[in-house]
């Protein structure tokens, strides 16, 4: 099936919008660390895979390249938020404002959080983007709970081994910084894998209502291509 670039989808700008949610709320909440059956991880491994979700729902239905440009549109505005973060931090509180420590607090850790974010989630998410494409057209589009699983695992590596040596090296001890990529990993895999039900349901009602079920067979593979 041929993709067109101007081909009207229904809910193509939805799940855009609710992807740049999810990132934004994981940019600035990625740096509480809580105990989850023993293991000390980012509170974000609750929810963040859900961008993974829809980075499959992008891949599988419309193709990576569409894939690939929600993905940039989702950096751009979690750049542009990172910047306005500083902004508050840098100015100066009213007069009788007494909350500006908590704000600091808060928003003056994110600097290093947000960029060590911004490389894992370019990273992985473009990595599970071209897994799931190539073993969708490897595999002539059957299997999809092997090609979510398989891509989750490489794409959901690939973001948590950054994410935290980029963001809390130094910050947390390496063996405990170790354990927590090892145990980050795992439990945003085993989400998706739970999730699975859910992603099938969304990807067939999609492919029924839009009418497209991409096969990137000759699609340009380069990840910092944004409008092609």
């Amino acid at each position: 099936m041929q993709q067109s670039e101007y081909k009207p989808y229904r809910y193509l700008g939805m799940i855009t919008v609710l992807y740049v949610a999810m990132q934004l709320i994981s940019d600035v909440t990625a740096g509480k660390i809580i105990n989850l059956c023993g293991f000390p991880v980012s509170v974000t491994v609750l929810y963040f895979p859900i961008t993974y979700i829809f980075a499959d729902i992008l891949t599988e239905v419309y193709g990576y390249a569409c894939g690939r440009r929600v993905l940039w549109t989702v950096l751009a505005c979690s750049i542009l938020a990172g910047l306005c973060y500083q902004l508050v931090v840098w100015l100066p509180p009213a007069d009788g404002f007494a909350a500006n420590d908590a704000y600091i607090a808060v928003f003056g850790q994110v600097p290093r959080i947000l960029f060590g974010g911004w490389i894992a989630v370019f990273a992985g998410e473009i990595l599970n983007d071209f897994v799931l494409a190539k073993m969708k057209v490897a595999s002539n589009g059957k299997h999809l709970w092997m090609r979510l699983i398989g891509s989750t695992v490489l794409g959901q590596f690939v973001n948590t081994s950054l994410f935290y040596a980029i963001a809390l090296l130094g910050v947390l001890p390496t063996q405990l910084l170790i354990s927590s990529i090892l145990s980050g990993w795992g439990i945003k895999v085993l989400v998706e894998i739970l999730l699975i039900p859910v992603t099938y349901w969304v990807v067939k009602r999609l492919k029924a209502v839009e009418h497209e079920d991409y096969f990137d067979r000759q699609t340009n593979f380069n990840p910092f291509l944004i409008n092609h």
